[in-house]
């Protein structure tokens, strides 16, 4: 008999509450999917949106929603998140921060997540990369 896939995400008493993702999420009955950082290039390599984070974010989260949905896979099973932002202000982490949570592709972020701010990153111009964990069922 097999067990059905489970993802508890919840916060932990004591703890003050995050601010738009969960502390942790545990998996029962599922396997893993490691997603790659995510980078803002669309299909012909070019980097999208320069000098504008959350144009790139957005790319970020297409590409990272293509690689869920080739594991079978969608942008609510993610069970962990990690979000770089090159940024030289604070205050422009959580802006980019609440944009991303309320985008069409937010869901990916409202699990345990971590948003990184980062002097500089791969590609010359890249302003942010998205990596994710996803849970789905055994097959």
């Amino acid at each position: 008999m097999a067990v059905a896939m489970q993802v508890e995400r919840r916060n932990v008493p004591g703890l003050v509450e995050p601010p738009g993702y969960t502390h942790l999420a545990m998996v029962t009955g599922g396997r893993l999917v490691f997603v790659a950082g995510q980078v803002p290039l669309d299909e012909r390599g070019e980097l999208v949106g320069r000098d504008d984070p959350l144009a790139q974010a957005r790319q970020c989260l297409r590409n990272l929603a293509a690689c869920l949905a080739e594991a079978g896979a969608r942008p609510e099973d993610a069970v962990r998140t990690t979000v770089y932002v090159v940024a030289t202000e604070r205050a422009s982490l959580g802006q980019d921060w609440r944009e991303l949570l309320g985008s069409e592709l937010g869901a990916a972020l409202r699990t345990a997540a971590t948003l990184v701010g980062v002097e500089r990153l791969g590609y010359d111009g890249q302003l942010v990369e998205i990596e994710c964990t996803a849970a789905v069922p055994l097959a």
